[in-house]
């Protein structure tokens, strides 16, 4: 017996006490779906090891190292980007720590959903599954224009429109994910490393011309005001940005109680070390005032510092880190489709998957979707505004699940324990509300697509996708366990 029908045959058992039999407690849930169903919606077992999950994790954010950060300090300056760092950073740190219990508690493919699915019901896990989609779909959007014009800023295939090349980025990378997932997250693996070495080239390059009074010029000044670092916020969830992810691999991978955490902990560490090192002397190197507005800010502090090679070198390095995050965001997009589509929550047509165990129509439609949403808001930093507004409504409440599910199901077996338990999320709530609230100072009109699309949702949720929800899906199951649990308290 699998893990998932162990979670089924605990979950119902309290309902079979009362006079119902396990099917008929199923079927109250919702639909009962056999074999065949689930076969054809099947992803590979045992294809991703920890290592591979660190290099996920960092793949879905090295990009915002490279440029993005920088146009916070228009608003705060250095002392508010730092601060915007601190607090972001710890934000994610209790996070990622929730996280790591919850996906070792509960190791599926719909991780987010389906922490919120077992803590606050249906709706929650609803509106958490749908603002992940939110960002998983949006923020490979963003990368691509950013792809297509760092393209064409390196002179490469002059004269070809950058839709065009949005369009060819989506294939390709869709062609590769369709491929296998192992060998998707090697190639992920290999192009991270090469970011990270560009990285470290940086700071050997810079550093010589590193001097902390170039910090306290420009825009902001050395002063830190409120409202300054408030609007720096979500800028500096840049360098944090979607390692929240790595639970999504976890149907696929080879050993999920232990390697969850381990991905998720040690990816959040080196992303840590590797932002703040661009943040220190990028802004050390060459100020503040050329840094703050520039479009490519690694490169330009090696210009400004005398190492033209290196900037070159650096340029390419870029295009990698920002191939490497749209690679392993349009795997997180079309997992959490997958998990919401298996479970019913979205057409579960989208859950197929084909003879090498991937998602197929999931990544068509995340591909499909995210050109149409490029060709409609065309700026690719409004998108990834709209995007990082669906993450921090996330990770509020994945916070609360933890917090929820801590309380609710103490006894619920758990490959790791969040050091500080309860209080450690709780702070990750709260910042993660105070991050939300931010990201309507910064842009309002991004805030209020998304809030617009989570309200859509629910009005499909509620007049279509309730009545058509499958009780034996890996999510449905656990959360059938968690309530269990809560009632033989």
């Amino acid at each position: 017996m699998n893990d998932n029908q162990m979670g089924a045959s605990a979950a119902t058992e309290g309902r079979a006490a009362k006079g119902f039999s396990a099917r008929e407690a199923l079927s109250a849930a919702g639909s009962v779906q056999g074999d065949e169903y689930f076969a054809k919606r099947s992803l590979k077992k045992g294809s991703v090891g920890w290592i591979l999950l660190v290099s996920l994790g960092v793949s879905y954010t090295i990009s915002g190292d490279f440029s993005g950060w920088n146009y916070g300090m228009q608003n705060g300056g250095w002392w508010g980007m730092l601060f915007a760092f601190a607090v972001m950073g710890l934000m994610y740190l209790c996070t990622v720590f929730g996280l790591a219990e919850l996906s070792s508690a509960i190791p599926t493919t719909g991780a987010g959903f389906g922490f919120a699915r077992a803590a606050m019901g249906r709706v929650g896990g609803f509106v958490t599954g749908l603002a992940l989609v939110i960002e998983y779909v949006c923020a490979p959007a963003a990368i691509a224009t950013f792809i297509a014009n760092y393209i064409l800023e390196l002179g490469l295939l002059p004269g070809v429109e950058p839709f065009a090349l949005v369009v060819a980025a989506y294939a390709v990378f869709t062609g590769l994910h369709m491929f296998g997932v192992g060998e998707a997250l090697r190639l992920m693996l290999v192009i991270s490393g090469i970011a990270i070495v560009a990285l470290v080239l940086f700071a050997i390059g810079v550093a010589p011309m590193f001097d902390f009074s170039n910090i306290a010029y420009g825009a902001g000044g050395g002063n830190l005001t409120l409202q300054g670092a408030l609007m720096c916020l979500p800028y500096g969830i840049w360098f944090f940005l979607g390692v929240e992810g790595v639970p999504l691999a976890a149907e696929e991978s080879s050993d999920p109680r232990r390697d969850m955490p381990r991905g998720l902990i040690v990816a959040l560490t080196v992303l840590a070390l590797t932002g703040f090192s661009v943040l220190l002397l990028a802004a050390g190197s060459a100020g503040v005032a050329a840094i703050g507005p520039s479009d490519a800010p690694l490169v330009d502090a090696l210009r400004l510092a005398g190492n033209p090679f290196l900037a070159t070198v650096l340029n390419w390095a870029a295009l990698a880190g920002l191939v490497a995050s749209f690679f392993s965001l349009m795997y997180a997009g079309s997992r959490q489709v997958f998990a919401l589509a298996r479970s019913g929550y979205l057409p579960s047509f989208l859950a197929l998957t084909g003879k090498r165990h991937t998602p197929w129509v999931a990544l068509l439609a995340s591909a499909g979707l995210g050109l149409a949403i490029v060709s409609v808001m065309h700026d690719g930093a409004l998108i990834l505004n709209v995007a990082v507004f669906g993450a921090c409504v996330s990770y509020a409440l994945m916070n609360l699940s933890h917090l929820i599910l801590r309380r609710n199901s103490p006894d619920m077996e758990r490959g790791y324990r969040t050091p500080g338990g309860a209080a450690t999320t709780l702070v990750g709530l709260v910042l993660s509300c105070v991050a939300v609230v931010s990201t309507f100072f910064v842009d309002m009109f991004a805030a209020a697509c998304a809030v617009a699309v989570i309200v859509a949702g629910l009005g499909y949720f509620r007049l279509y996708a309730c009545r058509r929800l499958v009780a034996n899906s890996p999510e449905e199951e656990f959360a059938r366990l968690a309530a269990a649990e809560a009632e033989l308290r």
